[in-house]
């Protein structure tokens, strides 16, 4: 688990990946923040993007964060899936300790006002049913934990 803690909180984006009413696939890159026991990730979208749109029409998503900075065929990842959701009433103002998270990360802090009726903005959660991460390993070598020389995940929760 700490390595998927270490991924998540040194990456700023994850791609979430959503389904419409028609079972078209959609994918899309949003600034996020997750809490510490990685139970929750949470994002900002207008109610009007395709995403969005997906999660009304189907809550399940799929996502990835991942380190897009590292050398060929070293990839580090975090993969989730689960059900999301917008945050509102009671659950917004603890929301909003975790998102945008530290500081350091870029992004602006915001109220509830700004992700509340009648502005257009709203907060989303995807609550993790299950997460892997890629087990890191040299490439073409074998995992030391799983002795697998393929891309392969491990379930940490």
């Amino acid at each position: 688990m700490l390595h998927a803690r270490q991924l998540v909180a040194s990456n700023r984006y994850l791609a979430l990946a959503t389904v419409d009413a028609e079972g078209r696939p959609w994918c899309s890159p949003v600034y996020f923040a997750a809490d510490d026991e990685l139970e929750c990730f949470y994002w900002m979208s207008a109610t009007t993007s395709r995403h969005s749109r997906n999660i009304v029409a189907n809550p399940e998503v799929s996502l990835a964060v991942f380190d897009s900075t590292v050398e060929p065929y070293h990839g580090r990842g975090v993969y989730s899936t689960g059900l999301a959701e917008v945050v509102a009433g009671d659950e917004l103002q603890g929301a909003l300790t975790v998102y945008p998270g530290d500081p350091s990360r870029g992004g602006s802090p915001i109220t509830a006002e700004e992700v509340s009726d009648p502005s257009p903005w709203r907060l989303y959660r995807a609550r993790a049913a299950a997460i892997w991460v890629l087990c890191p390993r040299p490439p073409r070598q074998p995992c030391p934990r799983h002795g697998r020389d393929d891309d392969h995940r491990a379930r940490v929760r």
